[in-house]
């Protein structure tokens, strides 16, 4: 698209209107993860949002190339096919972490450097678990790479330190109050950024 050109008042009414898309992106491939139980959880949340429409992605769902490369092959670009359109097509991200050796797991780095303008302008919120730091190392790690790829991190976060002590055996949070208030907190700004990014962009298309 020309940047110089800007779309009509209809399709910025449009894009100002409509759902906002989110894509949460669930982190861990690992045997045995905990990933769901907190997964389910914060998509509680979001169903109660009527003005936000996700579509979850799961990393253990995709079998990405793992040597990147300019120029994929038909392969490559089949395996690409079933996500890329999807991170395209959302307006905001959330990712479910965990936290592993310090930093978060390699098939969501993976993930990440396989795309580019799918992030840019766009808002990123993160919740983590895991022991004692709660995967707030991972997240650390992560607003550092997608400030690289042109995302707009979200300020808040929620996270679960000691996460496997914390919800029952349904996956419910045992004490609901405290990350109840960090969900709602993240999900208003993610709100706001996601809109704000969405409109200014149906104006005046970003150029990175």
């Amino acid at each position: 698209m020309d940047l110089t050109t800007a779309p009509s008042a209809t399709a910025a009414a449009t894009a100002s209107t409509a759902p906002l898309k989110v894509a949460v992106i669930l982190a861990s491939n690992r045997e045995g993860r905990f990933a769901p139980v907190v997964s389910d959880w914060f998509l509680s949340h979001t169903a109660r949002r009527p003005g936000i429409e996700t579509d979850l992605i799961d990393i253990a769902e995709l079998e990405l190339p793992i040597a990147l490369s300019y120029r994929p092959d038909a392969d490559a670009r089949a395996q690409l096919a079933a996500v890329s359109s999807r991170l395209a097509a959302a307006d905001a991200f959330v990712v479910i972490t965990p936290e592993y050796n310090h930093s978060y797991p390699a098939p969501l780095k993976n993930l990440i450097d396989w795309h580019h303008a799918e992030w840019q302008a766009k808002p990123v919120a993160f919740v983590s678990y895991g022991g004692v730091s709660g995967g707030l190392r991972a997240v650390e790690h992560l607003r550092q790479v997608f400030a690289e790829l042109h995302g707009v991190g979200i300020r808040e976060t929620v996270s679960f330190h000691n996460a496997g002590a914390l919800f029952d055996e349904e996956g419910r949070p045992k004490d609901p109050s405290a990350c109840d208030v960090a969900a709602k907190t993240l999900l208003d700004q993610l709100d706001w950024w996601g809109h704000a990014l969405r409109d200014a962009k149906a104006v005046r298309p970003y150029g990175a």
